[in-house]
């Protein structure tokens, strides 16, 4: 029986998650498996990824072949690395605590990097929010310069229409001074 180490899916249309599985290399993309090892979400950035060490790194050792993003996936959390410097500390390269100190010099610089990406994305994403709230805010001043201004020239036409309208209400009220008679000189 040839095993596998393949992704099985679940999740909704659009919004796929797996669980990385051993499984028979006959059975079905979801059918019946022999264990489940970890999960893979790339729907998170960056992709959210969970597995069991020490059983990935028992079952690349017994034989099983992992599929192409398994691969880079058991790659990246170290399996595959730990599996390597087994293989020189059974061909006699250098002993076991040797391979466990290259291990986590790698596993720290991975760490590290991981974290830096981690960071960009944060500071990406407050900087993006800064922006668009700094552009938010110019467009509400210039909106409310736009009101103010159209609240002055209504202000100032109606002042100017009631100006007209009192010099009108003058005008009817004030009655017309009589005309000074003249009397012809004598």
């Amino acid at each position: 029986m040839a095993t596998k180490i393949r992704l099985q899916r679940h999740g909704r249309k659009g919004y796929a998650y797996y669980h990385i599985v051993i499984a028979d290399s006959r059975a079905p993309r979801n059918g019946k498996f022999t264990e489940r090892i970890g999960s893979y979400n790339p729907n998170t950035n960056p992709a959210t990824v969970e597995v069991n060490f020490e059983r990935a790194l028992y079952w690349v050792n017994t034989g099983a072949q992992p599929t192409d993003t398994v691969r880079n996936i058991l790659s990246d959390e170290g399996v595959l690395m730990m599996k390597h410097l087994q293989g020189g500390v059974t061909k006699g390269a250098f002993d076991e605590a040797e391979a466990q100190k290259r291990f986590e010099a790698w596993k720290n610089t991975k760490v590290a990097s991981t974290e830096s990406v981690k960071d960009k994305l944060a500071a990406d994403a407050a900087a993006k929010a800064k922006q668009a709230l700094d552009a938010e805010i110019a467009k509400n001043q210039a909106k409310a310069a736009e009101i103010a201004k159209k609240r002055a020239d209504e202000s100032a036409a109606l002042a100017a229409t009631a100006a007209e309208a009192a010099q009108e209400v003058a005008a009817v009220e004030a009655p017309e001074a009589p005309a000074a008679e003249e009397t012809p000189a004598e």
